[in-house]
């Protein structure tokens, strides 16, 4: 319960330890379901053997990303996280537009997930109660799951989260067990982790893919004021979160390939699809144990959105608390510490954004979720190069012992890693969207991404000149008191008979 003295722009202090933020991140980046709807169609591009190891790489290339980001996260443990970081490192205006394609970013992402929720309870309704039940229905229940969890204390949350990603893991490491000790004739060989040739658009691809499937983890800073080691938590929570994602996604993916063969998986996946996963299992295991993958896959899309929400609440709790948004959004509840406000505010973008899909008549979600989360995703890549660049200049320019790995190495190879791999996103746009090389929508997704965040520099550049006191306070944590207006000076039109001041000469 909150102290008499407690600010009502604070977050709970110390209420979570690093694994629970972990299991946060690690919500946010919903491995089954990129089991379920990524790594098969990466099979089916013909990518074979390098799918498990563009995951490997993948995530090599975030541990290494993870050290200039937990240097960050040490010197500046708030809400605000990356765009904290990004202005820190590459001025106030690169880090209002940062907040602004975070907010953006988590938001697609989450009503991407929203889209894949309808698809998840389909065959559970109609295994469990015989119904057909609309997108729309589904994806209105996880919402007010979601509203309501929203704004109880984060140790709840983190509790919930915790079992719902302990479930999800248990059953997908079940899965690839069961794949591996039980392989088709001759599908556990070499040939399942030593490519025999390379394609380097192919691996381009993938590597785009695999970089994408882990949007999520760094969503850890966001907790460092909740943190119980503010300092250290959030940083050894994103190196937990990476680890982990890493070895479930390379070993479930290359477990597909030994239960369905080499030469077979990529037709294979290209026949069956989404159900790829569930239809290995169900040659393997129980009915029973495929009713629970799928369960655990609905569950796991609701511990996502759930994750997505409070880290899109943080990020506008933090940018209410220095008036860059409006205020109100940085008051907590006086019970629970929790970022209120911004939580409903949350909640209703999301539910006005799925109101007008309804209104419109959206219909194959499923494809537009696919595609909402490619975008959301490159919103976070750019994040990630944002971030990791502003680290390289922040940590050379005001050394604070940090050592030459985690101020210089690690931050310069992050930043020309995921820049290449921004690069072929953008280049592979195509495919990942799953539209034509000639769609509008090859330019729209890269485009729109930089319009919002030019919009969240613009909105800075505004705030320095009308609202100085603002702008100085942007990226800094702190709560801004509005500047009182200037005293007026005498006028010398007063009433009759008033004192009017003597000027004084010197």
């Amino acid at each position: 319960m909150g102290t008499p003295d407690q600010s009502p722009h604070t977050l709970a202090p110390g209420r979570i330890g690093a694994a629970a933020v972990a299991f946060f991140a690690l919500a946010a980046t919903a491995p089954i379901a990129v089991l379920v709807h990524v790594v098969p169609a990466a099979y089916a591009t013909g990518g074979g053997p390098l799918v498990p190891i563009a995951f490997l790489a993948a995530g090599l290339v975030l541990i290494v990303f993870t050290g200039g980001y937990a240097a960050m996260a040490h010197r500046a443990p708030f809400a605000g996280a990356m765009y904290t970081y990004v202005a820190k490192g590459l001025g106030k205006p690169a880090g209002a537009g940062a907040a602004w394609l975070a907010v953006a970013s988590y938001q697609v992402l989450q009503l991407g997930l929203y889209g894949l929720t309808g698809a998840a309870a389909a065959p559970l309704l109609r295994s469990w109660l015989g119904a057909e039940a609309q997108w729309w229905m589904v994806a209105a229940g996880c919402w007010l799951v979601i509203t309501l969890c929203g704004t109880i204390r984060v140790e709840v949350s983190s509790g919930l989260i915790a079992l719902l990603v302990l479930a999800e893991g248990a059953v997908v490491t079940g899965f690839a067990v069961a794949n591996a000790i039980d392989p088709v004739a001759g599908g556990r060989t070499a040939a399942t982790i030593a490519p025999s040739g390379v394609d380097m658009p192919v691996l381009g691809l993938l590597l785009a893919v695999a970089l994408l499937a882990f949007a999520g983890f760094e969503t850890s800073g966001a907790y460092a004021e909740e943190a119980i080691r503010p300092r250290r938590d959030p940083g050894n929570a994103a190196y937990g979160t990476v680890l982990a994602v890493t070895l479930l996604l390379a070993g479930a993916s290359w477990s597909l390939a030994v239960a369905a063969g080499t030469g077979q998986i990529a037709a294979l996946a290209r026949e069956r699809g989404s159900e790829l996963l569930f239809d290995l299992a169900a040659a393997r295991l129980a009915p029973w144990a495929v009713t629970l993958g799928r369960l655990m896959l609905l569950t796991g899309l609701l511990a996502a959105m759930l994750a997505l929400h409070h880290t899109i609440a943080r990020y506008l709790f933090a940018l209410g608390r220095e008036r860059v948004l409006p205020s109100g959004l940085s008051r907590t509840a006086v019970r629970t510490w929790a970022p209120r406000n911004a939580s409903l505010v949350q909640s209703l973008a999301a539910g006005v954004a799925l109101l007008a899909a309804y209104a419109i008549g959206v219909s194959d979600v499923a494809v537009l979720g696919r595609r909402l989360l490619v975008a959301g995703a490159l919103g976070v890549l750019v994040l990630l190069v944002g971030t990791s660049l502003a680290a390289l200049l922040h940590l050379n320019q005001v050394p604070d012992g940090e050592g030459a790995w985690s101020r210089f190495a690690a931050p310069l190879l992050s930043t020309v890693a995921l820049g290449v791999i921004g690069y072929l996103t953008v280049r592979e746009l195509g495919p990942l969207l799953g539209v034509p090389g000639s769609s509008a929508l090859r330019w729209i997704v890269p485009v729109g991404v930089a319009l919002v965040a030019i919009a969240g520099a613009l909105h800075a550049l505004l705030l320095r000149r009308l609202r100085p006191e603002i702008y100085e306070a942007i990226g800094r944590g702190v709560v801004v008191v509005p500047a009182l207006p200037a005293p007026r000076e005498p006028s010398d039109e007063r009433q009759p008979g008033a004192h009017r001041p003597e000027r004084v000469n010197r």
